[in-house]
């Protein structure tokens, strides 16, 4: 017996044993015990690069850690070119752009290479982090355990919002931010449905996370410092601080990524951005890898240890030197980080946040201190933190929750939800985009909250459009267009083209009805005399299915022509567009 058969024969037994919604339940414990190692596996790969460099011969007595960016991107340059022969992308865009326009099929190499590339660049110093790469492998890994058992879009949909839980869950032990990140970000509907496989994926996830590293955590750390109720004005600042702070973070990253696309060659890139990157390590060298020891630090109190060796050492003692770096920790985090990225590299934004919004809270706390009055740097590091993923990723509870868990307690619920709330509202009406869904908002094919908005973003205009329309021409008489066209077509709509397939006009059969039967006019009345122009034209390259129904909204048509390529293609009818919408909410809602 065949591999092949013995799978088919077990298919055969779980569709008459297992239900459907309890082979979901099993099938999201697999992908978060998955999405678990695959965290680990590429937290372990990169601190034993980092570890092998600190420790190596070449870089333990002298200060050359900044050299190493550029050769972690040139092998991951040499790696995605001459052996895997793919290109690198954002990690969450490209699951957000595969749920949207691909229904969750993620191809399998993806579960492999992220676990390559993002401990390279991280690992050599590279300002991004390893979340994002994590979530990708994961994710990928359920697309393609889903395929394996043939299970449809949207509990593939699902069980990829699970791997994404399961790898925040693994990564920061914080199961409840995790599923709270998968309905954010992944605009999954919070019913009972979904609910109970992210509560299993992530519950997996962490519980694999602790049998292979133990207890450790991120952030050993504890809240020593309440909140007190006289600080809310301060955490109102630093709330419309971190939301001002998020829309630089976004503006300078699609900023950067435009200067680099000037660069045509990508040894280019690599070479000019390794270098920048060095640079900005060797003046601020808190800008090296994932920022996680900086952070640390900040919350220990100990801001001359975050701050690392700079040439400004023997300035430290001054407190507003102090102020100064880490507010150049804040600006130049962004640079680093999407130079990394334009420059070739592999890795997450979500860490990044994290470590520009400890610095930023670092600071404010700093500079309220002195001004003589007194407040805790470690619960503003902390609530800065919150602040920035609220406001650049657009995710406010999960960054209350992320936080409220890593403290181990909820004492400083309060100030988490101030902060975060008036970060995320100001950035959401300046930004309606975050790093992750600006490429698919302005295409209009990001899945949302909106369930009209999601089912229409689903669907795929192919799918609507019909070609089994006659064709007529320009100066086709009107007998002719009759014994031709009319009496052997099905439909009362005629598509006018010219010799190149240009669209010049329609016909619609109420246009000749008065006349169609006065046989003197058959020779001397011709198609462009009665043709006129469509109500509106549907661009095949351009335009979305949210762009479609809105112009048959507004044209009161029944019938729009497709353009493809400038040329005739096709039909779309409104009957048949609305029937397919019911069809696919009946399933999406299912």
């Amino acid at each position: 017996m065949t591999k092949k058969s013995r799978f088919t024969r077990f298919l055969i037994w779980r569709y008459k044993h297992i239900s459907n919604k309890n082979f979901v339940y099993i099938l999201s414990v697999l992908v978060g015990l998955g999405s678990g190692l695959v965290a680990v596996t590429i937290k372990n790969i990169t601190f034993s690069i980092q570890a092998l460099l600190e420790n190596g011969i070449i870089f333990s007595k002298n200060q050359l850690y900044f050299i190493l960016p550029v050769i972690g991107l040139f092998l991951v340059y040499v790696l995605l070119r001459y052996v895997f022969k793919r290109e690198t992308e954002h990690a969450i865009s490209s699951i957000l752009y595969a749920l949207s326009k691909r229904t969750g099929i993620i191809p399998n190499y993806k579960i492999y290479l992220p676990l390559i590339t993002a401990p390279l660049t991280v690992g050599f110093g590279g300002s991004v982090g390893l979340l994002g790469p994590a979530v990708a492998s994961g994710s990928a890994i359920s697309s393609n355990i889903s395929k394996l058992f043939h299970i449809n879009s949207k509990t593939r949909m699902l069980l990829i919002g699970c791997a994404a839980a399961g790898a925040i869950s693994s990564i920061f032990k914080s199961p409840v931010a995790a599923i709270i990140f998968a309905i954010e970000v992944f605009s999954l509907d919070l019913t009972l449905t979904s609910l109970i496989p992210l509560l299993l994926a992530s519950v997996s996830a962490v519980v694999t996370s602790y049998f292979f590293l133990g207890n450790e955590n991120l952030f050993n750390f504890t809240l020593s410092e309440q909140f007190q109720l006289s600080d809310i004005p301060f955490y109102i600042a630093l709330g419309v601080g971190t939301a001002f702070a998020s829309i630089y973070f976004t503006k300078m990253h699609f900023a950067i990524t435009k200067f680099f696309e000037r660069f045509r060659k990508k040894k280019h890139k690599l070479i000019f951005g390794g270098l920048t990157i060095g640079v900005m390590l060797y003046f601020i060298p808190p800008l090296y890898g994932e920022g996680f020891g900086f952070i640390t630090n900040l919350l220990d109190g100990n801001h001359i240890e975050a701050l690392g060796k700079t040439p400004l050492d023997n300035y430290t003692e001054n407190i507003w030197i102090v102020i100064v770096l880490l507010i150049g920790i804040t600006i130049f985090k962004a640079i680093a980080m999407t130079t990394t990225f334009a420059a070739g590299g592999s890795g997450g934004i979500f860490i990044p946040t994290m470590v520009m919004g400890s610095a930023l809270g670092n600071v404010v706390a700093k500079i309220i201190n002195q001004f003589g009055f007194n407040v805790s740097e470690s619960n503003f590091t902390l609530v800065g933190m919150a602040g920035l993923i609220a406001g650049v990723l657009h995710a406010p509870l999960t960054a209350i929750f992320l936080i409220a868990e890593i403290t181990g307690g909820y004492d400083l619920f309060v100030p988490l939800m101030l902060t975060c709330a008036i970060s995320f509202l100001i950035t959401k009406n300046l930004l309606n985009y975050t790093i992750y869904t600006r490429e698919l908002a302005e295409t209009g094919e990001l899945l949302t909250h909106n369930k009209d908005e999601t089912v229409l973003t689903l669907m795929a205009l192919d799918s609507v459009i019909e070609q089994n329309f006659s064709t007529i021409h320009p100066q086709m008489t009107l007998g002719k267009m009759l014994h031709e066209a009319v009496a052997k077509s099905s439909r009362n709509l005629f598509p006018v083209v010219d010799e190149h397939e240009n669209l010049v006009g329609i016909i619609v059969l109420d246009d000749i009805r008065e006349f169609m039967f006065d046989t003197s006019l058959y020779d001397s009345l011709h198609v462009d005399d009665i043709m006129h122009n469509a109500p509106d034209y549907i661009i095949y390259e351009k335009d979305n299915m949210k762009t479609v129904m809105k112009k048959f909204q507004d044209s009161s048509a029944w019938n729009l022509p497709v353009l493809k390529d400038g040329k005739y293609y096709g039909f779309v009818s409104k009957s048949k567009l609305l029937t397919a919408y019911r069809r696919k909410l009946i399933t999406f809602t299912r």
